[in-house]
């Protein structure tokens, strides 16, 4: 007979526990979704400042041909908004004895599900707000 009762006592404690538990499941799950989008779109800038750093380093290439070919690499990165990154190019930079191009990239990155998530189990968390991701490739120009 206790243990009949006892077994009732502990269907309160379950839904407790699991009420508990599943957000912070939840919490982690989005993180690794989010932070897995984040570091792809972490490569997608590299290899976008890396084409524009081979583009910059030829004669007679514009910074707008740089430009176009940072962004251009950026939507086929499927990155959104990727026509109004900010691309920035110096064609003098000191590298030894030779002169480099170093093509920076600053692009606003946006957490989907990690800020709203995060609200549910700290509502004055800061956790998941927009970043400005940034990218930076440096070539030796061609002589």
């Amino acid at each position: 007979m206790t243990r009949t009762r006892f077994r009732k006592d502990e269907r309160g404690a379950a839904l407790l526990e699991t009420a508990i538990t599943i957000p912070l499941i939840l919490l982690i799950c989005v993180g690794i979704f989010e932070f897995g989008r984040a570091y792809q779109t972490s490569q997608v800038l590299t290899n976008a400042a890396r084409e524009g750093a081979r583009i910059a380093i030829l004669a007679g290439v514009s910074d707008a041909d740089v430009r176009t070919t940072v962004r251009g690499y950026m939507a086929s990165g499927r990155l959104p908004n990727a026509a109004t990154a900010d691309v920035n190019i110096n064609r003098n930079v000191a590298m030894g004895s030779n002169s480099a191009s170093q093509i920076t990239v600053n692009y606003p990155f946006q957490f989907i599900v990690l800020n709203p998530v995060v609200r549910l189990v700290s509502p004055n968390s800061r956790t998941g707000q927009p970043l400005t991701m940034q990218a930076v490739a440096l070539m030796r120009n061609e002589s």
